[in-house]
């Protein structure tokens, strides 16, 4: 049914979503609040830098404004895991960065009530191909591992007939490029590109956030 409803949305007018990754701080929290992207994320992958535990991210949504919602990255995690992680920190939604197959998710379905992001790589045209048949209630497409910050060929993406978040290196200069020639993904997906010293910068986040909605009100002209 997921998959049904992405192929009958796909070109139809949508404004794309943003979602800032990598929340580990009560001031970007402020931050968050005070401009509003759709989404946020908390990193649950321990090998990642914005790794934080489900406990200190339950503290952090808690202080998160209505209408955002928050996701939790996981890699090759045990369903237990998951599972144990939404409960605690309250999530909305799960992101999974690692090699989850088609039955993992399907499995997942059984022990979470909310929607599953699955993060597929692009190097080649066949991995945009890849990513029309998988599973999940969303796909994110990205250049690398989760944290990575990796760019890749935009241009690989015109076959991908199914809403995706954009992801992979984003930041405020590129991410027009980014939406232009990605012919306007459903979500954008940013972390280290809206960093200064580690730290989300409220300039940065700012300008992304603002140049995502300003292409949307071209979009409608």
């Amino acid at each position: 049914m997921a998959l049904l409803l992405f192929y009958y949305n796909y070109g139809a007018f949508i404004m794309t979503k943003v979602k800032i990754c990598g929340i580990t701080r009560e001031i970007e929290i402020g931050i968050m609040n005070e401009l509003m992207p759709d989404y946020v994320g908390f990193v649950f992958e321990t090998r990642n830098r914005h790794f934080i535990s489900p406990q200190y991210a339950g503290s952090l949504r808690s202080k998160l404004k209505r209408g955002i919602k928050s996701v939790g990255v996981f890699s090759n995690s045990s369903l237990e895991t998951i599972a144990m992680a939404v409960e605690i920190a309250g999530l909305d939604m799960v992101q999974l960065h690692g090699d989850e197959t088609a039955e993992y998710v399907a499995a997942l379905r059984e022990y979470i009530r909310c929607p599953i992001i699955k993060v597929i790589k692009i190097s080649q045209p066949i991995d945009a191909d890849r990513a029309m048949y998988s599973t999940a209630d969303f796909i994110m497409l990205d250049g690398g591992g989760a944290g990575a910050g990796k760019t890749f060929d935009w241009s690989l993406l015109g076959s991908v007939r199914r809403n995706y978040f954009l992801s992979g290196g984003l930041t405020p200069d590129n991410i027009v490029s980014a939406l232009q020639v990605s012919s306007s993904p459903f979500g954008v997906n940013a972390s280290s590109g809206l960093e200064s010293n580690k730290v989300k910068d409220y300039r940065k986040v700012m300008k992304f956030i603002q140049a995502v909605r300003d292409f949307n009100q071209g979009k409608k002209r």
